[in-house]
């Protein structure tokens, strides 16, 4: 959850660093830091708040130091404080590290550990057993270490008397590597290391690297070479910047229509889903007799949306799993089983566990991600890379709607082979899919109208959403991005549950967006309605209609383009994307990088 950033090279690198931790603001993190190595000394500086502070603690430090390492630290064990931030210094060691050390305790009281600890951290343990184990052979006391930790850590390393260079090693936690004509650079993620190359490589786990200014070498426990598989990033810098939005957040959400159209086009053959270049073969799809979906937060909608679908056109059974309970609930899942896991980031550690649950009861698994050569790429038996880009907003809206799309394509490409699409069904599925994105560019030209509606919502302490069917799914995700972004406490419930008590939290001028875009069930959404208007709800609706019949049902009306039930998700997404975006901008917060929340979870 934490921002790693190593450079060794040929520049300075106080300000490669923390330009670096810069770039990795958005992971989520409460303290920054970082050390220098320069003629056999180690010098630290940290600080808790943002990375500015650091850069104004760093400012009148000349170092001339061209080897570093930085890190951005969400607390995990031990509070926010300077003396818990990275990088953390024992003897001649000091590191930096992402993950959780499990037996940090067991480790203090084996080894002898708590005369040299000064924080509250499993970190420092780490540094201080590998300082301990230290006698002039890093790999070697590397080894000894890592061999004597349970948990998952991504470490990097630098030791006083081996002037630039940087050590590294991995189990879990996501690192990956570069070699640039400036130098070696190691990152938690791609947006640190893009501005030295658009070539990289995963870390492999268990892997111990040594980077120089010259390059960086790569062997495995039994000292091995090793030559890691490069890979490509296929967007530049500019992706990574804001381009004019006030927020990462809002530019994503006006992405989305390319971010579908670059996920969705490549798949399409003559108007029929095609996954032969992903090499998802028409077996796999065929041969599942039910689905089981596995995702955290965002991607879990997603998942649930794709769920409604499946078991509407096709009815094949869809379970939606939450990821950090699958695994310790004994789930009902076997060969006959397609498990089907989404990712943004492809290194969700919950998620990643329950894949590999699911791979040892013998079920197949098909993982739609963002990120070329993340970990739970790597681990799936088949990969659907979803085409958005770099998504820095802690609030995920691009990867979201492209998960949609994935899960759509999916639903059609397995109606076809299991013979209930026909061909002619399977074309029109497609063709409106295809067209999803000019939805979303229609959608987006309501803006205005919608940011009026969040002066409203920005007052209130609760929030609603209510709705029916997809509708309700759809309710699930409005709920969690008002929630993260802008601090009002806001549910989902199912419209028809009102009368089951959730009514009697309804008071007088309580924010409800009601959406009733699902025809078969919208006669009874606006009895629903009804039903919170007459106890003095702020009602929003969202709906096809070209007017309401009542007007007094509503405060405010949104009108969606009228399409077929399950597309409506893409333009309502929008539309409780920007409710939340607007809301949480209309309070003065930090709409990118909301309090106590990291992009990407990578602990557990």
């Amino acid at each position: 959850m934490c921002g790693i950033i190593g450079f060794t090279g040929s520049k300075p690198a106080k300000n490669i660093i923390i330009d670096g931790l810069e770039q990795l603001e958005y992971r989520g993190y409460d303290s920054a830091g970082l050390a220098l190595l320069h003629e056999g000394k180690i010098t630290v500086k940290k600080r808790t708040g943002k990375v500015a502070e650091l850069r104004k603690l760093c400012e009148e430090d000349d170092n001339p130091a061209t080897c570093g390492i930085g890190h951005t630290r969400w607390a995990t064990h031990g509070g926010v404080t300077d003396a818990n931030a990275h990088p953390h210094r024992c003897g001649q060691v000091v590191l930096i590290h992402n993950g959780i050390i499990e037996n940090y305790k067991q480790l203090i009281t084996e080894f002898g550990l708590g005369g040299k600890l000064i924080s509250e951290t499993d970190t420092e343990v780490v540094a201080a057993l590998l300082d301990t184990f230290y006698e002039g052979d890093p790999v070697k006391a590397i080894k000894k270490t890592v061999n004597a930790l349970s948990g998952a850590f991504a470490l990097c390393i630098m030791f006083q008397d081996i002037p630039d260079t940087i050590f590294s090693i991995r189990n879990v936690s996501p690192l990956i590597a570069t070699a640039s004509s400036e130098g070696s650079v190691i990152a938690s993620d791609l947006t640190a290391v893009i501005a030295f190359s658009k070539e990289y490589f995963v870390v492999p786990e268990y892997h111990i690297l040594t980077l120089t200014r010259d390059g960086i070498d790569v062997r495995d426990m039994k000292g091995n070479e090793v030559k890691p598989e490069i890979l490509s990033v296929n967007w530049d810098i500019t992706s990574a910047k804001k381009g004019g939005y006030p927020f990462f957040m809002l530019k994503e959400i006006y992405e989305q229509p390319d971010a579908i159209r670059n996920t969705v086009a490549p798949r399409v053959s003559q108007g029929l889903p095609d996954f032969s270049t992903d090499g998802i073969d028409d077996e796999v799809l065929l041969s599942c007799k039910r689905v089981t979906v596995v995702a955290c937060g965002t991607a879990m909608h997603a998942g649930m949306v794709g769920k409604h679908v499946i078991e509407s056109k096709l009815r094949i059974s869809v379970q939606v799993e939450i990821a950090s309970e699958f695994r310790y609930k004994n789930p009902i899942i076997d060969k006959d089983t397609l498990t089907i896991v989404l990712s943004q980031s492809g290194e969700t550690i919950d998620t990643l566990e329950a894949l590999k649950l699911a791979k040892k009861n013998g079920s197949r698994v098909i993982s739609i991600v963002n990120v070329k050569g993340s970990t739970i790429a790597r681990e799936s038996d088949y990969v659907l890379y979803t085409h958005a880009g770099p998504e820095i907003a802690v609030a995920s809206t691009k990867a979201y709607t492209v998960q949609v799309s994935a899960m759509y394509l999916i639903a059609c490409k397995m109606g076809m082979v299991k013979g209930i699409l026909s061909e002619g069904e399977a074309k029109h599925f497609m063709t409106k899919l295809i067209n999803a994105p000019n939805i979303i560019e229609d959608t987006l030209k309501m803006a205005n109208d919608i940011k009026r509606i969040a002066n409203h919502i920005k007052l209130a302490p609760n929030a609603f959403y209510i709705g029916r069917g997809l509708d309700y799914t759809m309710s699930l995700e409005a709920a969690l991005k008002l929630k993260e972004i802008s601090y009002v406490h806001a549910e989902a419930y199912a419209a028809g549950e009102l009368k089951h008590g959730t009514i009697a939290l309804i008071t007088e001028n309580v924010p409800v967006i009601a959406l009733a875009t699902q025809e078969d069930v919208y006669s009874k959404v606006i009895s629903n309605i009804r039903e919170v208007k007459a106890r003095g709800a702020y009602v929003v609706l969202v709906s096809m209609d070209e007017s309401v019949e009542d007007p007094a049902i509503c405060d405010k009306h949104i009108r969606i383009p009228k399409l077929e039930p399950e597309f409506t998700a893409f333009a309502t997404a929008v539309i409780l994307q920007l409710i939340a975006y607007y809301t949480s901008e209309a309070k003065g917060l930090d709409v990118d990088k909301p309090r106590n929340l990291a992009k990407s979870v990578t602990v557990e």
